[in-house]
């Protein structure tokens, strides 16, 4: 579990091909002073496992599952990503729950500059439309955010010169891919809702109004 607070950006510094995966090799901007191999640390918001881990590079092992939902099958060497291990029981919440488990893939469509702020139009799937509700959170490329405002098929985001600079957002551009985690609470409330009668890929009328009439934000 995350929080979606980027701890440091890192480079890839060597891609190997792995039967139909990858192992990735990577090395953080900040020195992992209690390294676990084994512990879990998000990629671009995907939780992969740190197969071997020192001071100077981590590698992670990449599944063809993982490869086919996410956006790790476009990295090269010395491309930049996000990183965040994961969340210690006593951390500080200071973005929101980021499983690390990503929905689906979006794409920048429109990036504009607002003084200091840089605001983002994300094309997302429709599959993922009913969980993004205004003023609620989104991970975008395991960065924890705010909606500013949404509508069929896509929804913005602001993003202060803070997070520009210590993150990827910084140089996202538009036509870029990214890796897009609605909230995870959306996800069980509707679960729950159903009780299993709709299958989860037919369209629901669950949105923000139903949930707002019936108590639940």
């Amino acid at each position: 579990m995350f929080t979606g607070i980027i701890q440091c950006l890192g480079t890839l510094k060597d891609v190997r091909q792995a039967g139909q995966g990858l192992v990735l090799t990577i090395h953080p901007d900040f020195s992992i002073k209690d390294p676990q191999e084994g512990e879990s640390i998000a990629v671009n918001g995907v939780c992969v496992t740190a197969a071997t881990i020192s001071h100077d590079v981590f590698r992670v092992e990449i599944s063809p599952e993982t490869l086919s939902r996410t956006t790790l099958s476009g990295l090269r060497v010395g491309s930049r990503v996000n990183l965040e291990r994961a969340l210690r029981l006593s951390d500080r919440l200071g973005g929101h729950l980021v499983s690390g488990h990503v929905d689906g893939i979006g794409e920048v469509i429109e990036k504009e500059r607002l003084s200091q702020f840089i605001l983002f139009t994300i094309a997302i799937p429709e599959s993922l439309d009913r969980y993004i509700i205004e003023k609620g959170s989104v991970a975008i490329d395991g960065i924890s955010l705010t909606v500013n405002s949404c509508s069929k098929g896509r929804f913005s985001v602001a993003i202060i010169p803070h997070t520009a600079k210590l993150t990827t957002m910084g140089f996202r551009k538009r036509g870029d891919k990214i890796n897009i985690e609605v909230d995870l609470i959306g996800k069980y409330i509707e679960k729950l809702l159903l009780a299993g009668h709709i299958k989860p890929e037919k369209p629901t009328n669950i949105n923000a109004e139903f949930l707002a009439q019936h108590g639940f934000i």
